[in-house]
């Protein structure tokens, strides 16, 4: 009985021990759940952004960390007029006035995503539409410079960014396709406007090898471009395709001149004119 004692207090020991460990665990898994409890009660919307997370970006390949992060934490309700709000965390385009939209949340991390920020980066943005990408990109890099064409529409996206604390957020209104020169070079440029084809400004004032990524088409036939500069070239990969609103500004000046001149409009009739 004696060799049996070491053994039986080993046992007791043991299940003494596992006792404790669940005991601990389950405390952790309490005060988790009391934080998530609080973190949802002091923001009603964070489940509905961890929702939309899950469906709409991480079943549908949205991979890097960090971007998922950045998409639990901007409040896109924010960024949407009053009226529209409750549609805030579904996979949709929705309008904000100036006959401009907000992209869909997959759309934003798709590109987002694909443009690879780092936190030394400094993005330049074309199109600052309602702010909501470039609260994004402002989690994820250290500046982001952004330029929207509609007035309108920049004071009332800087005044969210403000309202919520972005301070590495540069706005002003004008044509995004001249660039912001001062602020060049960029590491990275994202454009969510479609151009027919890549502004020259744009890639100049790109660091060699940077990133751009830019959707390029007509108002229905769009493709989201990756654009990488090389030894000063552009390389230029097709990624897939999209709908978003067209430039406006000197890239649609460009784009009438362009199918003006073209020697196929010759040949096509004009307005009035009979076939």
């Amino acid at each position: 009985m004696k060799a049996l004692i070491p053994v039986a207090l080993t046992l007791s020991l043991s299940v003494t021990l596992s006792v404790a460990r669940v005991s601990v665990s389950r405390a952790q898994v309490s005060h988790e759940q009391k934080h998530n409890a609080t973190a949802a009660s002091d923001d009603p919307t964070a489940r509905l952004r961890n929702r939309m997370v899950q469906r709409h970006l991480i079943e549908r390949g949205i991979k890097n960390p960090r971007v998922l992060d950045a998409f639990r934490a901007v409040p896109r309700h924010r960024f949407l007029p009053p009226k529209t709000q409750r549609q805030a965390y579904d996979d949709e385009s929705i309008p904000i006035g100036e006959g401009q939209t907000i992209t869909p949340p997959y759309d934003v991390a798709f590109m987002t995503e694909v443009l690879d920020p780092k936190p030394t980066d400094r993005v330049y943005e074309v199109g600052t539409g309602s702010g909501y990408q470039s609260a994004i990109l402002s989690r994820l890099v250290k500046d982001v410079y952004t330029v929207e064409i509609h007035p309108p529409l920049s004071k009332r996206a800087v005044a969210v960014h403000k309202d919520l604390g972005y301070t590495n957020i540069h706005a002003r209104v004008g044509d995004g396709y001249e660039g912001w020169p001062d602020a060049a070079p960029f590491d990275a440029i994202i454009v969510t406007c479609a151009p027919q084809k890549i502004p020259q400004p744009l890639f100049d004032q790109l660091k060699e090898g940077g990133r751009m990524v830019i959707p390029l088409g007509d108002r229905f036939n769009q493709i989201v471009h990756l654009v990488v500069k090389r030894d000063g070239k552009p390389v230029d990969r097709e990624l897939k395709p999209t709908l978003f609103v067209p430039m406006t500004g000197r890239a649609l000046d460009e784009a009438s001149r362009d199918k003006r001149e073209s020697p196929d409009s010759k040949d096509k009739p004009t307005k009035g004119d009979r076939p």
